[in-house]
């Protein structure tokens, strides 16, 4: 950081992104030059035997030893630069873009040297020598063929690493803030959408395609615009923040220690329950989870059961259905089923009480299905979460945009769930399933229940049919942070009820923590004192070990960068004249929600129960004993505004890991009523 320049545009490298490729390519020359010298020593002098081609070979062979040396001498010299200083100090590499084109350069000698060997080595015409050893051919068919692919690989890198709109001209636009900006920012959402075009050409048949990926590449380019962030950057920026976090972790609960005045978390689930209504619990939570996870069909069940799975649906599918009288209404699944058989494998449910189900898996369009739960006397609406591409265009198409719904007022929410919701809502009145469904069974309630994406559509539809079905309950499992305006979010905690575990970042992912993850990246990166390579192999450590309390405080240049107030995060004590010349800093050093993607903030909906794995006291630790796994507490939206890089962020999401810690929970509270009897 920033990105190199070579050649007279920016490239997606920075000048210390070349440590470790330089450290594994010395190693391999160096391999390479111990052989040919071995080579040189062997069958140097039988060269001049040779009938025909001799020159050849002694040309490579000392060409290549020649080559070998100098590559590995520009290598250590551009390892040495490229190690210097932090992430930030550039001036520190000043020399590492010439040395970097003498490397380049040198690729030239090595193509000739390389026809050469290529000549020895499989033109048996050219070089004819009576000497020619096993171990030297075999050397040099191997240094040959390596060479051509090394050649391939820098290839391969170099258009990684291009920039499209590197050039000139868009570099000396910025200069001009406003216009420059704007012209970049349309560059970089046109381009986005190019490469959404070629890449997902599948999707962008359906009806709602070109509207996804125009938003979805605003989105993106809002992200960094104005950035002189490379993918190596952010990657070391997530591993700063990991550290980062840890440290305001410990710093918090030191706090916590001195003031007492944190929210608490129970393990008492009586004590939790108190305040909530009787439908709220978790016994109804788990059941209506084991629904949403079977709304994933077959793949659910191959993912859970990668060994068995297909023996598991075997016994559930339907084969040749295309020509058999079916019980259930089904939509776009295939001919045995399949989706079907993974619906009921995993809710335990007879095919007679799966009375409708939509597997159609479009962009804005997801697939569900409207069960009769007996077990609770309720008609299921279960919505199946992301797990295609299309579901994941669905998810980033976040800005927040109009959602009207008798009996509300104006509201506004996540884009993408407002229309996927609608498309259930539509598909609903065609059908006329619930009509149909509550008529034969009057007793019933209505239920709407989903995980991740299924959970916002699912909060979104409830408040959509609400003003007929007055009586209809979410039960809604990591729901994503950017669903539904404030005001809104509030008026569903009467009849939505949102679970979430631990660390889930989906429920604290929308456009405004993913716009200030970004900004901490950037605000971390200035921060930091360490090199770029010894903060990625840092973070190795991290993710096997953990983070040592000694890198908390020795991974930062000043604390004041972290925490003076007033500050832009870019604009620490020691390095405002540096960083303030920057565009990057002056524009991320303006009002940030002068510069928001979206305008409105969207929250979580519904009451939020948060559960957390609960840390042993000091008595447990020292008797050995257990005690309850998990404690809970009932949350707010605003507890989940800031995205945070923790190891388990990913595992708190997955729904085999929320419904296990549902089930953890309810056992354990059986087995303590037991002893207490």
């Amino acid at each position: 950081m920033p990105a190199i320049r070579l050649f007279g545009r920016k490239w997606l490298a920075a000048s210390d992104d070349l440590v470790i490729p330089g450290l594994f390519e010395i190693f391999v020359r160096l391999l390479w030059l111990i052989l040919i010298a071995i080579v040189y020593t062997k069958y140097y002098e039988n060269t001049w035997e040779c009938a025909a081609g001799g020159e050849y070979v002694r040309t490579y062979i000392i060409g290549m030893m020649s080559l070998l040396s100098a590559v590995i001498l520009v290598l250590v010299a551009l390892v040495n630069r490229s190690a210097q200083g932090s992430i930030t100090d550039t001036d520190a590499r000043r020399h590492v873009p010439p040395i970097l084109i003498v490397k380049l350069f040198l690729i030239v000698p090595e193509c000739v040297l390389n026809v050469f060997g290529t000549m020895w080595a499989f033109c048996r015409d050219v070089v004819v020598c009576p000497y020619e050893g096993h171990f030297s051919r075999t050397v040099i068919e191997g240094m040959v063929v390596f060479n051509w692919a090394l050649f391939g690989l820098a290839i391969f890198g170099l258009a990684l690493i291009f920039d499209p709109l590197g050039s000139r001209r868009y570099q000396d636009a910025q200069e001009t803030p406003s216009a420059g900006e704007s012209l970049r920012h349309k560059k970089v959402t046109s381009l986005w959408q190019k490469r959404f075009r070629w890449l997902f050409c599948w999707v962008r048949s359906d009806e709602h395609g070109h509207e996804a990926f125009q938003q979805v590449a605003a989105l993106l380019s809002a992200l960094f615009r104005s950035t002189d962030l490379v993918p190596s950057d952010i990657l070391a920026g997530c591993v700063l923040l990991r550290v980062k976090q840890k440290r305001e972790t410990r710093e918090k609960r030191r706090l916590q220690m001195l003031t007492d005045d944190e929210p608490k978390y129970s393990t008492d689930l009586n004590r939790v329950f108190t305040v909530a209504p009787k439908w709220m619990n978790l016994e109804h939570a788990r059941h209506f989870l084991r629904l949403s996870m079977a709304a994933y069909g077959w793949p659910f069940v191959m993912y859970r059961y990668c060994a068995t799975g297909f023996f598991r649906l075997m016994t559930k599918v339907t084969c040749c259905s295309c020509f058999r009288r079916k019980s259930t209404v089904v939509i776009e699944d295939n001919c045995c089923l399949c989706h079907l058989a993974g619906v009921k494998y995993v809710s335990k449910i007879r095919e007679e009480d799966i009375l409708f189900a939509s597997f159609r898996n479009h962009i804005f369009e997801l697939p569900f299905c409207v069960i009769a739960d007996h077990k609770t006397s309720n008609i299921v609406i279960a919505i199946r979460g992301s797990i295609s591409l299309r579901d994941v265009f669905t998810d980033l198409t976040a800005t927040a945009d109009k959602f009207e719904a008798e009996g509300f007022p104006a509201m506004m929410a996540h884009k993408g769930m407002i229309v996927g919701a609608e498309f259930i809502a539509k598909r609903l009145r065609q059908v006329g399933i619930l009509n149909k469904a509550l008529a034969k069974y009057p007793e019933y309630g209505l239920i709407i229940t989903g995980h991740s994406l299924g959970a916002g559509v699912a909060a979104l539809l409830a408040i959509k049919i609400r003003p007929l079905y007055p009586e209809v309950k979410v039960y809604a499992f990591a729901t994503p942070a950017g669903v539904l305006n404030r005001d809104a979010a509030k008026l569903t905690e009467s009849f939505i009820f949102t679970v979430g575990v631990g660390d889930d970042f989906v429920m604290r992912l929308g456009v405004d923590s993913a716009e200030n993850i970004r900004t901490g990246i950037i605000q971390t990166l200035h921060a930091s004192r360490l090199p770029k390579y010894r903060i990625l192999l840092n973070g190795c450590g991290y993710a096997l070990f953990g983070v040592p309390p000694g890198d908390l405080e020795t991974t930062w240049r000043d604390d004041a960068v972290l925490s003076s107030p007033g500050l832009s995060p870019l604009l620490g004590r020691n390095n405002i004249s540096t960083i303030a010349a920057t565009t990057e800093a002056n524009f991320l050093s303006s009002d940030i929600s002068v510069r928001r993607f979206s305008k409105t903030r969207l929250y979580t909906p519904g009451r939020i129960l948060h559960i957390v794995s609960r840390k042993k006291t000091r008595q447990e630790r020292k008797a050995g004993t257990g005690g309850p796994t998990y404690e809970m507490r009932w949350a707010t939206p605003e507890d989940f505004m800031d995205l945070k890089v923790m190891p388990r962020m990913l595992l708190d999401h997955l729904p085999e890991n929320i419904y296990q810690t549902i089930d953890t929970i309810l056992r354990e509270q059986r087995d303590d009523s037991s002893e207490i009897i």
